[in-house]
C-alpha cells in the first residue's frame, strides 16, 4: 500500500549564509518536489534564520529530506510538520483602482467580510491587506477579480508549531 501524499510544512533553522537557499531547494529538486511556499526570516533565537516551506509529499519522504537538509553546514535542525500540528496563515496585498472603492458598494461589503484592511488611499489607488488560509485568500481574490486587481501579491505560509520544538534547548547544549 502506498503512502499518502499530504502537504507538510518543513521548518529550518540556520545560520543565515550565503548561498544555503540555492543548496536547500537543490535537495527538493533533486527529487522533483515543488516548493508550494518558502518564507524565511529571524527566528525567536538571535542570529538564527528560519526558513518555513511548503510541500507535497509523503512522510517518508520528509524524513529523507529533512535528513539532507541537516548535513548542510549551516542547519542547526530541520523539522517536519503536518497541518494539525502548525499554526499558519498567509497575507495578501490587492491594488486596485480607488474609483471603485467609492462606485461600488459591494467592495466595500466584500472588505467588511473578509476582514481585509484598508492600508493606503489615494487618488489612483487603494491597497487592501488579508491574513488567512490560502482557500481565504484566493476566496477573497475571487471576489475582487471581477472588478479588476491592478496588482495582487500572496506571501509564503507562516507557521509556528502547536508543540515546543526544543530549540532553544539544543542550542544552549
Amino acid at each position: 500500500m502506498s503512502e499518502e501524499i499530504k502537504t507538510l510544512t518543513i521548518s529550518i533553522y540556520t545560520e543565515n549564509n550565503i548561498g544555503l537557499l540555492n543548496r536547500i531547494s537543490a535537495i527538493f529538486q533533486r527529487r522533483h518536489i515543488n516548493i508550494e511556499s518558502l518564507t524565511t526570516s529571524q527566528s525567536e533565537i538571535e542570529n538564527v534564520n528560519r526558513f518555513v516551506i511548503v510541500v507535497k509529499m509523503t512522510e517518508t519522504q520528509a524524513k529523507k529530506i529533512v535528513g539532507q537538509i541537516e548535513k548542510q553546514v549551516e542547519v542547526i535542525k530541520a523539522y517536519y510538520h503536518t497541518n494539525d500540528e502548525t499554526i499558519f496563515t498567509e497575507n495578501c496585498m490587492f491594488k486596485i483602482k480607488s474609483e471603485l472603492l467609492f462606485e461600488e458598494p459591494q467592495i466595500q461589503n466584500i472588505i467588511k467580510e473578509s476582514d481585509a484592511r484598508i492600508v493606503t488611499v489615494n487618488r489612483e489607488f487603494f491597497v487592501l491587506e488579508n491574513t488567512g488560509r490560502r482557500h481565504e485568500i484566493e476566496e477573497l481574490r475571487k471576489k475582487l477579480d471581477k472588478f479588476g486587481i491592478m496588482q495582487f501579491v500572496r506571501s509564503g505560509r507562516i507557521a509556528v508549531t502547536k508543540d515546543e520544538m526544543k530549540i532553544t534547548e539544543l542550542l544552549s547544549k
